[in-house]
């Protein structure tokens, strides 16, 4: 196993991280800007009110984007694994 194919796992498992992760954090992301914008426009200074709509909107992107998340990062393992061999020997 040389540096370059350490490199490639890396970089490979980093894009497999980014692109599950994503649409959670950019959910979030949105809703929290979107509560700010709420509660600077109404001066209301609550930190539940950031709190709760953030933890509502992961748990349904949770829920719909769940399976395809475990599909990708099985598919990932798989293939990661069944490259062992191959580069070990």
């Amino acid at each position: 196993m040389d540096a370059q194919q350490v490199f490639t796992f890396g970089q490979q498992g980093l894009y497999m991280l980014m692109l599950v992760a994503a649409p959670v954090l950019l959910t979030v992301l949105a809703v929290g800007v979107l509560v700010s914008v709420f509660q600077a426009a109404t001066q209301i200074n609550e930190a539940t009110l950031s709190f709760v709509p953030k933890v509502v909107a992961a748990v349904l992107v949770l829920a719909i984007t769940g399976p395809w998340m475990m599909n990708t990062l099985v598919e990932y393992i798989q293939r990661t694994l069944q490259t062992i061999p191959q580069v070990v020997g």
